[in-house]
């Protein structure tokens, strides 16, 4: 039995979701840890990246496969990777 048509998405869409779940994801949850390293301890920050990085990088992959545009997710992960971002380099520019 094939699948219903309205649940399909087109191959662009499916290029830009899995896409924006590989690349997108790793771009926020680098960028997020980064943004901790500012404000927290750097050892502490470390020990836990090794586990939070891959919980939050799988969450962010399930999060792009359920949108139903890749060009909002692509949009939604690039304004969070800039927005954690931005401290970082203000305090490395300042500096």
């Amino acid at each position: 039995m094939p699948a219903n048509k309205k649940y399909l998405s087109t191959p662009r869409q499916r290029i830009l979701k899995v896409s924006a779940a590989i690349l997108g994801g790793y771009l926020v949850t680098t960028s997020f840890h980064l943004f901790l390293l500012l404000f927290l301890d750097k050892k502490n920050v470390l020990i836990t990246m090794f586990f939070s990085t891959y919980i939050l990088w799988a969450t962010l992959m399930v999060f792009a496969f359920l949108s139903k545009n890749g060009w909002k997710i692509w949009g939604w992960y690039l304004l969070a990777s800039l927005v954690f971002y931005a401290p970082f380099l203000y305090k490395a520019f300042v500096q």
